[in-house]
């Protein structure tokens, strides 16, 4: 066990550092004077919020910025904790592609806290299957995506662009002095390349959008490229693709269709959609599929810019059931890609937000919450008519969940003309193993029987028709031996387990479906089947022995004092502090950190119990306002590996940190 011994004056100092923007910025602290951040921080300022400490996400704002750029000073928190997924089929396979392009109302809201936000009514994206891009955009020279879009875009195997721009007579001054030579714009090219390679996310969309002199620079897309005659720019041959602008007419796209340049290449040239709608456009808003329909008669790809406006021109408290019926409209014109990756597949559904934080079926957290980190794989979100009266949908929803911030809610009628109804609910390239589980956690509604169908690569259906539920008092999964007692009951309730397992050498899961029946009769029949999780995994996993937390640090330590959340009207000592620790980041779902007092500042009150503090879905975690005892004291802090199955690890394998702190003056 590691501990550390400090005077909590010697982290408190005078001055000031303002740290973002000012529109931004989140009071959660109510603090009794103004307190310095920046000054007695290990790392930049920048890296934290000035008013909580909490790692935020941030662009760069200038040329100076961008060329004064080291790695060494990079902001860790933004890193991304999620490798790009791979996906079937390939991107370099596909002809027609789909680019969103993010723009929310300036960007880096809620998505900049990197640890999440408490928030009632989030923007969220979450229909990543039809997408096979993301752009995170702002009107800042240097868009850097927040790592919470990057995690969350990866884990679908969608690439993450950031945007470099230059517009109007700023811009252009600029632009004058990064082209004035090949030394000065390769020096931005290698700063792109540096930034982009350090965060972890995939390129860069070049918006120029002022006069240019001199342009001999190669980059991922560039944006504005069509004239008023329709032809493309001598842009498109040096880099890989096009965003154009969407003041296009069919007339526009036969004119590229026909360009020399772009023969054999038409896939990228990605045509710009603004779904508001602004200026003279084809569709916008919920015709934005006329656009659609247009760009894939001409056999090119599309550039879906701010499809936000579900959620900033609409009702925000009906923002899933419009986002949903806007990709709905759009599903005839996109193409379905597979994320492909090894056992086990879990998702508990949870879109990166919600009223709530449920964890194994219990609300842990009663608060509105946003964290696209936590974002699972997500299913596909249908609306269909079935013959007679019969309909079927699928949606999120947060009113209950197993893990995270909503369910995933299965929904409709079986027509008496149909003895079943069948929901494809993810489309895959997962290998199996020989030996493979299935955890199936649902609640049907009353005269329906909900059974799982899972479809290979190479049989129609794999299925055991002696499957049963095992009944159980604990909802604690664990690393379990060969011969536990679940293990064994798995077995006999799941049907014949031979040592071998089930054949299914060579064998990929591509689709998961949910089949519905009516248990008795053949009348219509309603019915809704909330599903809060789905898993497949090795059976070896079961005996596989966890990994150790180990080398628990902490850094970046600023005592306050304020006002916290409790009732008390007295001052409180509240600490902030970065954590970090060695834990493979593919092994686990999360990290729980939590914390308790050992002893002091009165010798006779016994030792504390654990308390959580938070998640962290990578190998760091800021503790943040966080109102401790008060010195002399010794408190613990703990991190709590969570299996990507799910399953608990036992205390000993969790990484502690001990920290001791005296008395001095705050102030």
């Amino acid at each position: 066990m590691e501990s550390e011994s400090i005077d909590v004056s010697s982290r408190r100092r005078k001055g000031e550092e303002n740290v973002g923007d000012e529109e931004n910025k989140t009071h959660k602290l109510q603090k009794t004077e103004n307190d310095s951040v920046g000054s007695c921080l290990d790392q930049p300022a920048s890296h934290y919020d000035p008013d909580t400490t909490e790692p935020v996400s941030y662009s760069l704002k200038s040329l100076d910025e961008l060329l004064s750029w080291k790695r060494s000073e990079a902001n860790p928190f933004n890193v991304a904790a999620v490798p790009l997924a791979n996906r079937q089929p390939p991107l370099t396979r596909c002809q027609l592609k789909t680019l969103v392009s993010h723009d929310m109302m300036g960007g880096y809201l809620e998505d900049r806290f990197v640890q999440g936000a408490e928030s009632e009514e989030p923007y969220a994206f979450y229909h990543w299957q039809y997408i096979d891009i993301f752009n995170y955009f702002s009107h800042n020279m240097v868009t850097i995506p927040p790592t919470v879009w990057t995690n969350a875009a990866h884990k679908h195997g969608v690439l993450v662009l950031g945007t470099f721009i230059t517009e109007w007579t700023d811009g252009g001054k600029m632009c004058e002095l990064f082209l004035a030579g090949e030394e000065s714009y390769r020096s931005v090219a290698d700063k792109l390349v540096q930034i982009a390679h350090c965060y972890g996310f995939d390129g860069w969309l070049i918006n120029i959008e002022n006069t240019l002199s001199r342009v001999r620079s190669s980059m991922v897309l560039w944006y504005d490229s069509v004239v008023e005659d329709g032809a493309l720019r001598i842009f498109f041959q040096a880099c890989d693709g096009i965003f154009t602008n969407y003041n296009w007419t069919e007339h526009s796209l036969e004119s590229m269709s026909s360009y020399p340049a772009s023969q054999g290449r038409l896939g990228d040239i990605y045509v710009g959609v603004d779904v508001f709608a602004r200026g003279e456009v084809v569709g916008g808003k919920y015709e934005t599929h006329k656009a659609m329909d247009l760009i894939r008669k001409h056999g090119m790809s599309a550039a879906i810019f701010a499809p936000g406006w579900v959620y900033e021109c609409n009702n925000k408290r009906e923002f899933r059931a419009n986002q949903d019926k806007f990709w709905e409209l759009l599903s005839d014109f996109l193409h379905v890609h597979r994320p492909s990756s090894a056992l086990p597949f879990v998702s508990s559904f949870c879109q990166g937000f919600g009223k709530k934080f449920f964890w194994r079926g219990k609300v842990e957290s009663s608060r509105g919450w946003f964290n696209l980190s936590a974002q699972e794989l997500q299913p596909l979100y249908l609306r269909q008519r079935l013959e007679s009266s019969g309909w079927l949908r699928t949606r999120g929803c947060p009113e209950d969940a197993w893990n995270g911030g909503c369910s995933f809610l299965v929904e409709g009628v079986i027509p008496s003309t149909l003895s079943k109804v069948c929901a494809r609910i993810f489309s895959l390239h997962v290998p199996l193993a020989p030996s493979s589980l299935v955890s199936f956690i649902y609640k049907p509604s009353e005269g329906v029987k909900v059974s799982l169908e899972l479809k290979t690569t190479d049989a129609t259906l794999c299925s055991y028709e002696g499957v049963q539920d095992i009944q159980h008092n604990s909802a604690q999964p664990k690393v379990l031996e060969g011969d536990h007692e679940l293990v064994q009951r798995f077995t006999e309730n799941c049907g014949v387990w031979r040592p071998d397992g089930w054949t299914l050498r060579g064998c990929a899961l591509r689709d998961v479906c949910v089949n519905v029946s009516r248990e008795t009769g053949d009348q219509d029949t309603s019915f809704s089947c909330r599903i809060g999780e789905i898993m497949v995994m090795d059976a070896e996993s079961l005996k596989v022995q966890p990994l150790l937390v180990q080398n628990v640090c902490l850094y970046d330590i600023v005592w306050r004092r304020g006002f916290g959340r409790s009732m008390s009207n007295q001052e409180e000592l509240h600490l902030n502090a970065t954590m970090r620790w060695n834990h493979p980041i593919e092994l686990v779902r999360h990290f729980r950190v939590h914390w308790r007092r050992l002893r002091g500042p009165d010798p006779r009150t016994p030792m504390g119990q654990l308390t959580l503090i938070g998640r962290s879905y990578s190998s760091m975690f800021r503790v943040c306002e966080l109102a401790v005892p008060e010195a002399p004291c010794i408190l613990e802090l703990v991190v709590e590996p969570v299996t990507r199955e799910g399953f608990t690890v036992p205390e000993s394998h969790w990484g502690r940190r001990v920290l001791d702190y005296t008395s001095g003056p705050l102030g």
